[in-house]
């Protein structure tokens, strides 16, 4: 396991979760699965406690905790895209996958995780500041999903 990983709180299904993630996103993976020695409040012996997984390079740990703590926007994993096509499929396996969209580029997962789904193109019209940054701004947040060429075009002006 990494020094520093990221913990997530799953009802049941942290292996459905890790194993949907290895498969739609690049440099990620399941590495390990784990079940639980005995029972514990939420599960019962040899039910799949935790798994080591990881997504687009990201360490991550899976816990079956339980029903108790739900999911929310005040965490997100952010997905840099190069084009639109790449935008497209990532939001698509995920909102496709009985997940959520939402505003400005995020969607949600089926297990309630947040995903920003956000093309590099976006990021850099606001590092640049200005008007461009307002322009491309005030155009993202009339969207769900990011539309690259309505950015690069408020880009321009």
């Amino acid at each position: 396991m990494a020094k520093n990983t990221i913990c997530l709180w799953y009802d049941k299904d942290a292996e459905a979760a890790a194993r949907f993630y290895a498969e739609v996103f690049p440099d990620s993976s399941v590495s390990a699965v784990h079940k639980a020695p005995s029972d514990y409040p939420s599960g019962k012996e040899d039910d799949v406690l935790t798994v080591e997984f990881t997504v687009a390079g990201v360490a991550c740990l899976g816990l079956n905790g339980g029903p108790i703590f739900k999911h929310n926007e005040a965490f997100s994993f952010q997905i840099a895209t190069d084009s639109q096509e790449e935008t497209d499929r990532y939001w698509d396996a995920i909102v496709g996958n009985g997940g959520q969209e939402s505003a400005c580029g995020w969607c949600k997962d089926k297990w309630g995780i947040s995903w920003q789904i956000t093309p590099r193109v976006l990021t850099e019209a606001l590092a640049a500041g200005g008007a461009e940054a307002k322009r491309a701004f005030d155009a993202m947040m009339d969207m769900k999903k990011i539309d690259v060429a309505v950015i690069e075009a408020a880009r321009r002006g």
